[in-house]
């Protein structure tokens, strides 16, 4: 359990996943930003700007978003990419209000049994009034639920391209 502190204070977490898969394959599947609403729970779809085409350092995007009760609740953020090392680590940076405001990161530790995957987000500024709704609608809560969700969809699809391609 997160410390108090982090429990209703966005601040950072992270949740890991063990996939059975090469840590390269999985990297492509979440560099992909295009793919992500194929994963998340809240991401409903990304597309590059600004002449960006993939997923590279400094390439941006605008990620569109939805929660709540029916997905009622719906915002864009610019983003961008802040690391792309193939197979190791995946980061990039949502923007509030024309800074940075979240950095979301994905790593990749491959083991002898597969991938160990953590995604973790580092909440480093975000307006007032998202702080002021934090604690009612327990954020934090939300966005752990959020990554499980999205680490275990990626699960299943990862394994599933894995065992397909044992039997071919």
């Amino acid at each position: 359990m997160a410390p108090k502190s982090e429990r209703w204070w966005l601040t950072t977490d992270h949740v890991d996943v063990v996939i059975d898969a090469p840590a390269e394959r999985i990297y492509d599947m979440v560099a992909d930003l295009t793919r992500m609403g194929e994963w998340s729970n809240e991401c409903a779809q990304v597309e590059w700007v600004d002449g960006a085409t993939g997923p590279a350092a400094g390439a941006r995007f605008v990620g569109h978003n939805r929660t709540g009760p029916r997905g009622v609740i719906k915002w864009s953020r610019r983003g961008r990419v802040l690391v792309a090392e193939r197979g190791r680590e995946f980061a990039f940076a949502t923007e509030e209000g024309g800074q940075e405001g979240v950095v979301w990161r994905y790593r990749f530790e491959p083991l002898d049994d597969g991938t160990r995957v953590s995604e973790s987000y580092e909440v480093t500024r975000i307006p007032t009034w998202a702080r002021i709704v934090d604690v009612p609608t327990n954020r934090h809560g939300a966005l752990l639920k959020s990554m499980r969700h999205t680490l275990a969809r990626l699960k299943t699809s990862a394994e599933t391209l894995t065992h397909e391609g044992d039997r071919s």
